[in-house]
């Protein structure tokens, strides 16, 4: 059994979880690939390791990852997850995230649980969860070889430029134009991200559904619309300044207003691993605290 390791280092990951993991893994035999900026950031202490009496094999890049390897981890919050869509992009690796971060909906298992994660994929005793993805389609190329996003794709107009009109199409017919900062399409996953934060819904993983959420639209009857994923939203984007901030999660492009774009459910999905006792209403709970009474709580 082999699997990778993925993290962006930094200050959020210590050398001693990185060890704690490689240990955990190579003690039930599953043999660790370490992204090759991590293992290079901590390469002193994972030689000090008394475990690791030979060289662990890494990886660069999505390249690098094929059918052989079994799951991917990733260590951070739910940012760096949003990372690993790149890097597994259709090949359906599974995918475990281990929460180092703050909120943490996808990335929802603690660093305190790492020994139950491995003993969870030695035995494949977890649960994969499927999450489909949104695609994006221009009339020029964008984003390169991964025109695709887990959480949203959004428009947004530049930093202090006024706010711009974005004509919006359902299968060719006229929507609506929504004169805002900008616009969210979610998918179902990425309704607790960013959609969430301006007022739109929490939609269940299994829906098949995208979510429009307008960002501080200029009408206040303007509202968030759930449409099937099996539309195309297309759209047409006018202001004062002649680009535009395009982003697919956490990745962003510079765009003329003339270039057309279209949102469309891509044709694979992300393998989302989850142990069997974590499910959606569980980590709405523990997120959000749904059904706590906070008041006077020390």
């Amino acid at each position: 059994m082999k699997v990778a390791i993925y993290s962006r280092g930094g200050e959020t990951v210590q050398a001693q979880d990185l060890i704690n993991l490689t240990e955990a893994l190579l003690n039930a035999g599953i043999t660790p690939v370490m992204y090759s900026a991590l293992k290079y950031q901590f390469q002193a202490e994972l030689s000090a390791s008394s475990a690791h009496t030979t060289v662990l094999d890494s990886f660069a890049d999505a390249n690098d990852l094929d059918e052989s390897f079994d799951a991917l981890i990733s260590l951070g919050g739910d940012g760096t997850l949003l990372d690993t869509v790149c890097l597994v992009r259709d090949k359906m690796i599974p995918v475990l995230g281990i929460n180092f971060g703050r909120l943490g909906f996808l990335a929802s298992l603690g660093k305190d649980n790492i020994d139950e994660a491995v003993q969870s994929l030695k035995a494949r005793s977890h649960v994969l969860d499927k999450r489909g993805l949104l695609h994006l389609d221009a009339s020029i190329p964008l984003f390169g070889n991964e025109p695709f996003a887990l959480n949203e794709f959004t428009i947004h107009k530049r930093e202090f430029s006024p706010m711009i009109k974005i004509h919006t199409y359902l299968n060719g017919e006229f929507l609506n134009t929504f004169w805002s900062d900008g616009l969210i399409v979610s998918t179902p996953t990425g309704s607790t991200g960013y959609s969430l934060s301006c007022n739109g819904p929490v939609i269940f993983p299994d829906s098949e559904s995208f979510v429009i959420t307008p960002i501080a639209p200029h009408n206040l009857n303007i509202r968030p619309i759930v449409v099937p994923n099996h539309h195309v939203i297309s759209f047409e984007v006018e202001g004062r300044v002649d680009d535009f901030i395009c982003t697919l999660d956490s990745r962003k492009e510079l765009v003329d207003k003339s270039v057309q774009l279209a949102i469309k459910k891509e044709q694979f999905c992300f393998n989302l691993v989850r142990l069997n006792e974590n499910n959606f209403l569980k980590t709405l709970r523990e997120k959000l605290t749904w059904g706590f009474d906070t008041r006077n709580r020390q």
